[in-house]
């Protein structure tokens, strides 16, 4: 069941502080994907439209990695190396946060799903509907 919230704008960033954002909030539903990549870095995901987001500080030292189909863009700080947001390959026009990297220890605020990254062709439409 999904935990009801009233939307909310958070603050979150890196861990060094250079990458500043705000993000409104108005679904506490978060995505554990498997895939080789969420897993590693322990992305918990918050898809939000581009204009639920803005970035408030740290354009110029965020760096970007793509592999694969290079449709996803993952922003990282190029100083402390942490992942807080990035441009989905599942959802491109919108983004993506990490909602571990909130001001704030939100998670029990979220309903965290699974999901199976690793098989991700057969299993995208359940995160895109």
């Amino acid at each position: 069941m999904t935990k009801l919230q009233e939307p909310i704008v958070y603050e979150g960033g890196c861990h060094c502080g250079a990458v500043r954002f705000q993000v409104l909030v108005d679904s506490y539903v978060v995505h554990d994907c498997n895939c080789s990549i969420c897993r590693k870095k322990a992305f918990l995901h918050l898809i939000v439209p581009q204009e639920n987001f803005t970035l408030c500080q740290g354009k110029d030292v965020l760096t970007s990695y793509t592999f694969n189909t290079k449709v996803a863009k993952h922003t990282f700080c190029s100083i402390c190396g942490i992942h807080s947001f990035y441009y989905p390959r599942s959802h491109p026009d919108m983004i993506d946060v990490n909602i571990r990297c909130l001001d704030r220890d939100l998670i029990d605020k979220f309903t965290i799903r699974p999901f199976d990254g690793q098989n991700w062709e057969r299993n995208i439409d359940q995160i895109r509907a």
